[in-house]
């Protein structure tokens, strides 16, 4: 992949690494709106790509594949930012699901079926589901996004960040324990789908194929796993700032 020069051919590198922007690009679709074009998503990982080639330097101990795939993905998602992909009809909606899978917790004491919701949304399960699919999972599952609205994630708070405070450095640690105890608690099809999503990297119609399920119903699925896991996490860290500011 070097020229005669030493240095990265370019050319070769956009032939060797334009299919792993598509892959990045269909593993993103499946946690999009379907308004989302898949051909932007190339479009800016291309972008990343030309972006790691000139950014990347030899002999730090990383591979070019592992820093290209970080910027293409990065380029993906600033895209997505500065778009506003996320329409704010669908926003509230799934502000409504999480109220919802909280307040049936808080009921019951253990997580709440898609009937359940869907009755306490006075919806049909139909209706429901229609809603999941057409939210295609509506979060990109990276830890920042458990952050509420208006605060900065935790790379923006960090990554300039040399004297960072230590408590809340701790206090981001165990939200990340919360994640992880909150993902074991989903309920089985759910916690397999994202563990062949998140941990397999199978795509869409890979994972429907293992569990004998259509590809819309994973994306159900996956948007019912997301909107629990933010419930529970968002929840647990509104408690603990009202315990630390009461």
């Amino acid at each position: 992949m070097y020229n005669a020069a030493g240095q990265l051919d370019k050319e070769q590198l956009v032939q060797r690494f334009a299919p792993l922007v598509k892959r990045i690009a269909y593993h993103l679709m499946a946690r999009l709106p379907s308004s989302v074009q898949v051909e932007d998503l190339v479009q800016n990982g291309m972008i990343g790509l030309l972006d790691a080639m000139n950014r990347f330097e030899t002999g730090h101990g990383a591979q070019f594949e592992t820093y290209a795939a970080q910027r293409i993905r990065g380029a993906m998602l600033d895209g997505l930012r500065e778009n506003d992909w996320l329409p704010r009809g669908l926003r509230r909606d799934l502000r409504r699901i999480e109220q919802a899978i909280t307040q049936l917790e808080q009921q019951h004491g253990r997580v709440p079926t898609e009937k359940e919701l869907a009755e306490a949304m006075d919806m049909s399960l139909a209706d429901y589901q229609k809603m999941l699919g057409e939210a295609r999972g509506h979060q990109l599952l990276y830890f920042e996004d458990f952050t509420e609205e208006g605060e900065e994630g935790f790379l923006e708070r960090h990554l300039t960040d040399h004297d960072a405070d230590p408590l809340r450095l701790l206090e981001e640690q165990s939200l990340r324990q919360t994640l992880v105890a909150s993902i074991g608690e989903l309920p089985e099809r759910e916690k397999l789908m994202m563990a062949l999503y998140y941990e397999q990297d199978l795509n869409l119609r890979e994972i429907g194929e293992v569990m004998g399920v259509t590809e819309s119903r994973v994306c159900q699925l996956h948007s019912q796993a997301i909107a629990r896991l933010r419930a529970k996490v968002l929840g647990e860290t509104s408690g603990k700032k009202k315990k630390r500011h009461g």
